[in-house]
């Protein structure tokens, strides 16, 4: 059963609570006020009533069946308590048609019984709540049937994105076999420009674009690099001097910051200008983030691209190629 079905099921069984707890308890107590009982009989009221108490319906009704042979003056109380047991909500073989067979009978055989207006009033009340359960159970089957939808739909959903996401990894494989066609003609990469306003990183062979790429930039990305740990990232032009392919930002290819302006201006400002300035990718163990890292300057002022671009980058930009960063 789904969470909702059960949900609506102990509403169900709340409801019924409450019609007891505030009805049929009182009616319960009251009724035994109605006659004046010899002391056997009294006794033997009791051992019924007892056995309901205990949970034991089918003796307790087993009981007043007795009473009724033994007693028959006594009969509409027994119907009327053996109205109460099948319509009491705790118990399992509860029958909501024998509970109102019982107080039909009382009102037809005993119009003149105490319990005539308890037994109406009980009438009504099973009534109304036999409407709820009806749609309670309507109710838990719409449930149903929308959950089993739902599973199949996100069945669909599932085989929708593995559909999508082997047509991404096309697209991309189709992608890298762009790039080596025009590499294979144009030549290796001779420049890497970077524009820090655009967020782009694009590269050139012998003055065309081979490609273009998003980039995330120093968590600070405004203006030049002037001292460690400013969290920017420089302006100026430098080159790829050297690679490192076990960087815990999956492969970085390291720029030669700080050039001689860089380290004057430092000097002028009685600063250190930093360095290990890097163009790398998305830091290990995080690569499933994709695109989505460009949304926000992480780096300490680096350039950051995806795992597969760097890659990408790495084989087009051998060292000592140009890299020109501009605000």
């Amino acid at each position: 059963m789904s969470p909702m079905a059960k949900k609506q099921s102990r509403m169900g069984e709340r409801f019924c609570a409450f019609f007891v707890c505030i009805i049929l308890i009182p009616i319960l107590i009251s009724g035994c006020s109605h006659f004046n009982e010899g002391n056997q009989a009294r006794s033997t009221f009791k051992e019924a009533n007892d056995l309901f108490n205990q949970g034991s319906y089918s003796a307790s009704l087993n009981k007043y069946e007795q009473i009724v042979m033994k007693y028959p003056k006594r009969g509409d109380r027994v119907l009327f308590e053996m109205g109460i047991i099948y319509a009491y909500p705790k118990n399992e073989q509860k029958d909501y048609e024998k509970a109102l067979g019982c107080f039909q009978k009382l009102i037809k055989c005993y119009p003149e019984s105490g319990y005539r207006q308890d037994s109406e009033m009980m009438i009504f009340t099973i009534n109304n709540v036999a409407i709820k359960d009806k749609t309670i159970a309507a109710q838990q089957t719409q449930i149903e049937t929308l959950h089993q939808d739902l599973e199949r739909k996100g069945n669909e959903v599932v085989t929708l994105q593995k559909k999508i996401e082997a047509l991404e990894q096309e697209v991309r494989n189709k992608e890298n076999e762009k790039v080596k066609l025009f590499v294979s003609q144009k030549g290796t990469a001779n420049k890497i420009l970077i524009e820090k306003q655009a967020r782009r990183l694009t590269l050139f062979s012998k003055g065309e674009v081979l490609k273009t790429y998003r980039i995330a930039l120093g968590g600070n990305p405004i203006g030049p690099k002037e001292r460690q740990g400013d969290n920017k990232t420089p302006e100026g032009t430098y080159i790829i001097d050297s690679r490192n392919k076990d960087s815990r930002y999956h492969q970085s290819l390291h720029v030669s910051y700080p050039n001689e302006r860089d380290k004057k201006r430092a000097k002028g400002l009685g600063v250190s200008p930093g360095g290990d300035i890097m163009i790398h990718g998305i830091k290990n163990g995080f690569s499933w983030v994709g695109d989505s890292h460009t949304e926000a300057d992480w780096t300490k002022g680096c350039i950051a691209v995806t795992d597969g671009e760097i890659e990408e980058i790495g084989k087009l930009a051998p060292n000592g190629t140009v890299v020109e960063i501009r605000p």
